[in-house]
This record gives C-alpha cells, sequence and structure tokens, in this order.
C-alpha cells in the first residue's frame, strides 16, 4: 500500500515535470529574469497534491532539463525550488489550506528565491546586481502562475477532482 502511494506521487511529479518542460518556450522576459508561469503553476498543484519533498523534487528536476534544453536560465534553480517548498510546507502543515500553498508559493518564489539568486547571479553568471534586483521580476513570473492555479484549483474543488486526487480511497459512484 506504501509503496504504491510512492509510485503514484512519482508518477504525478513527473507528469508535472513534463508539462513544465514542455510549456518552456512559453515565458516571457523580465529584467535578468525569464517569467516562466507554469513552473509556478505546477509547484503550487505539487505543493497540493504531493508535499512539500516531491515538489521540491518536481522543481528540480524541471529546472535542471529547461537547462539542459536551453529553455530555463540558472536563476530558475533557487526560484522555483524555495517556492515549492515554502508552498507545500504551509499547505501540508497549517491546515491544509489552498490560501497558504499560493502564499508560500509567491514569498518562497518571489522572496526567498529572490535573495537566493542573487548569489548564484553575481558569482557563478558574473553579473552585477543588487541584492533585492530578482525580487519583483520573481514576483511578476509567480504572480501569474498563482492566478492561473487558484482559477484551476478552484475548478478542481467545485468539481470534486480535487478530494479524490487527495484522497484516493474515496470513489464517485
Amino acid at each position: 500500500m506504501k509503496t504504491s502511494l510512492h509510485l503514484r506521487k512519482l508518477c504525478l511529479a513527473a507528469v508535472l515535470t513534463a508539462v513544465c518542460v514542455a510549456t518552456s518556450t512559453f515565458s516571457i522576459p523580465v529584467g535578468a529574469s525569464r517569467c516562466f508561469p507554469i513552473q509556478h503553476l505546477c509547484n503550487i498543484l505539487a505543493g497540493v497534491f504531493l508535499g512539500p519533498w516531491y515538489s521540491v523534487g518536481m522543481a528540480f528536476c524541471a529546472s535542471l532539463l529547461r537547462n539542459l534544453m536551453g529553455s530555463g536560465t540558472l536563476l530558475a534553480f533557487p526560484g522555483s525550488m524555495a517556492g515549492a517548498l515554502l508552498g507545500g510546507i504551509l499547505y501540508q502543515y497549517c491546515g491544509h489550506k489552498l490560501v497558504l500553498a499560493y502564499l508560500g508559493e509567491l514569498v518562497g518564489t518571489s522572496i526567498l528565491g529572490g535573495i537566493l539568486a542573487w548569489p548564484l547571479a553575481v558569482f557563478v553568471l558574473g553579473k552585477e546586481s543588487a541584492l533585492f534586483s530578482y525580487v519583483f521580476p520573481f514576483f511578476v513570473s509567480c504572480a501569474g502562475g498563482t492566478i492561473i492555479a487558484v482559477f484551476l484549483v478552484g475548478a478542481l474543488k467545485k468539481t470534486g477532482t480535487l478530494n479524490r486526487v487527495l484522497n484516493p480511497s474515496v470513489r464517485k459512484l
């Protein structure tokens, strides 16, 4: 039983990773970074459906594959992983409230990810920038994905699909 749960989570993480990579051509340049709202949508879905650790793994794999394909930047790692982790933690450990998953993704990606991206940009990429220079571009990207997630998760909740995915033992007659 426990193995099937892990397999189910692994498969859903792989599907969300594939969605991120397949839609990686849809990006909006803002400042020195590329805004990629689908990554943040998938981070929220992974945080809600899979929990914080699978969502971090999914964000890492998606960022790695996007970088290998040339459709992402190194700045995707701290932004997407911090948002996925905080969104998943807040959702899982603070009463399963969707608004906390949304806020966790926004704060984790824009503030924490933006600050974590600074040393990567300065010391690895050689770009001169201020400490908070990535917070606003990351916020713009994350806000777009969060808005899409609010509508998508709201529709899933309204149709009862969200409950069936979160509780596999619940069957529709």
